[in-house]
């Protein structure tokens, strides 16, 4: 695994050993950031399952302004610091151990808002849903943002449930859904 392009171009990632984590293949990365493409200059990124840190050190690496990775394990903490030091992008992030769900729910409640919110959960488990209504019912999504969720295929998202967000994009690799929610589109009567 490595940063795809941008200031840290071509850097291999150090990843932690066993199954505890599933990072981002480079195919589904590189295909996620052409879909944002310039939204990411300057973004304030949100990584609430961060794994390894290769999203968050990727948006760095293309220009965001700031990103926040959050993760349960130490280890998985301990390997996004070592990788943004790597890359050199350790003065641009916060690397937070903890439940990135209370996490969300704090930043919501605080009235912080982010442009790039990446959810890479454990498959299968109903952590995608609940990131999906915390965003959905707050203003942690700033306007013009977007939440990229990835879930497995057996677990998709209930769009008619939500008030705020709609799909704009869905796209597939294998077993793998990358889903791209923005703020609805609001048209003025006039």
């Amino acid at each position: 695994m490595r940063i795809i392009t941008g200031s840290a171009k071509g850097i291999q990632l150090k990843t932690p050993t066993g199954l505890s984590t599933r990072p981002t293949t480079d195919r589904v990365k590189e295909s996620l950031f052409g879909i944002l493409g310039y939204l990411v200059e300057d973004a304030r990124v949100l990584d609430v399952f961060a794994g390894t840190g290769n999203l968050s050190l990727e948006s760095l690496s293309r220009g965001a302004s700031s990103a926040v990775a959050i993760d349960k394990s130490a280890n998985c903490q301990r390997i996004i610091r070592e990788n943004a030091v790597k890359t050199r992008l350790d003065d641009r992030i916060t690397v937070l151990k903890g439940d990135g769900l209370r996490y969300l729910a704090q930043y919501a409640s605080e009235g912080r808002q982010f442009d790039l919110i990446f959810a890479d959960p454990p498959y299968e488990q109903g952590f995608v849903e609940k990131v999906v209504t915390l965003v959905d019912t707050s203003d942690v999504l700033a306007d013009g943002g977007v939440l990229i969720a990835e879930h497995s295929k057996k677990e998709m998202i209930d769009e008619a449930s939500l008030a705020k967000l709609e799909i704009r994009r869905q796209e597939r690799y294998g077993e793998t859904v990358v889903s791209f929610l923005m703020h609805k589109k609001v048209v003025k009567e006039s």
